[in-house]
């Protein structure tokens, strides 16, 4: 069945309707394309009764569309087109530059001012010592006391040196690139949602669900096991990868599923 041929826009069937004639004339089962795609079979239904808010959002929808096209041997591009015209069409990617301006304005924590500290209580040393010898009155007094202030406040130079030489109040900022440091004897997955949200899960070398849901932009998990981990990505175009310390280039497009599994050798080439 070809979607964008010889029938008016007007008569064309819907992207639910298209899809499920599709999915009849290839001889495929809800069961088998669910199967074969991955699409939950409550989804898939769904969809062929042009129900999209089960997949979670624009983006979530198209993959599903195109992955349930090329599965029933359709050209997912009209349908997408199609989806997009019936549902306000597809958003314009967002700018990341406000994110890194609001990191570059960001202040600096303030640190103690140890070197005033110091004098502030120097000069009550001084001040206490010159009361007590001049409240004394007896004997030499005043050349006495001016002596002992004198002597007091010689030592100020050394200690105004001292605040310099404490770097052990200073703690390092975890840095981004920790993961490089992961043990040898496992494998360990880091993603990120860096350009947009997107549907994940994660399993260990067992098949234990380890984590699913949406990762929020700018989000990031982590996930490490003595063998394997599987993930399955629903906007792959979006996450920044990183496995066994090494970032993975080319994850995916926008909008596309994908499924990967890792093991304590990968990646070959980072």
């Amino acid at each position: 069945m070809s979607i964008g041929n010889s029938p008016p826009e007007d008569d064309r069937p819907s992207v639910g309707r298209a899809l499920q004639q599709a999915r009849i004339q290839a001889g495929l089962t809800v069961d088998q394309i669910s199967t074969t795609t991955r699409v939950r079979i409550p989804i898939v239904h769904a969809i062929e009764q042009d129900d999209f808010s089960r997949c979670g959002g624009h983006v979530y929808a198209r993959g599903h569309i195109r992955t349930l096209a090329r599965a029933a041997g359709l050209d997912p591009t009209p349908l997408v087109e199609q989806y997009d015209a019936e549902h306000g069409g597809r958003p314009r990617p967002s700018r990341a530059a406000p994110v890194f301006e609001a990191e570059r304005i960001r202040p600096e924590p303030r640190r103690p001012n140890w070197t005033a500290a110091m004098v502030a209580a120097i000069v009550a040393v001084v001040g206490f010592v010159g009361f007590t010898l001049f409240s004394g009155g007896t004997g030499g007094g005043r050349g006495d006391a001016v002596e002992a202030g004198q002597a007091s406040v010689k030592p100020s130079k050394s200690p105004a040196k001292a605040p310099p030489n404490r770097p052990a109040d200073a703690k390092p900022e975890p840095s981004d690139s920790a993961i490089a440091g992961a043990p040898a004897n496992k494998v360990t997955v880091k993603l990120t949602a860096e350009r947009d949200q997107t549907w994940m899960s994660a399993k260990d070398h067992n098949g234990k669900l380890l984590e699913e849901g949406v990762l929020q932009r700018g989000a990031s998990k982590t996930f490490t096991d003595s063998n394997r981990i599987d993930l399955v990505l629903g906007n792959a175009g979006a996450v920044q990868l990183f496995v066994n310390g090494k970032e993975i280039k080319n994850v995916g497009d926008d909008g596309q599923v994908q499924r990967l599994s890792y093991t304590k050798g990968d990646p070959a080439a980072g």
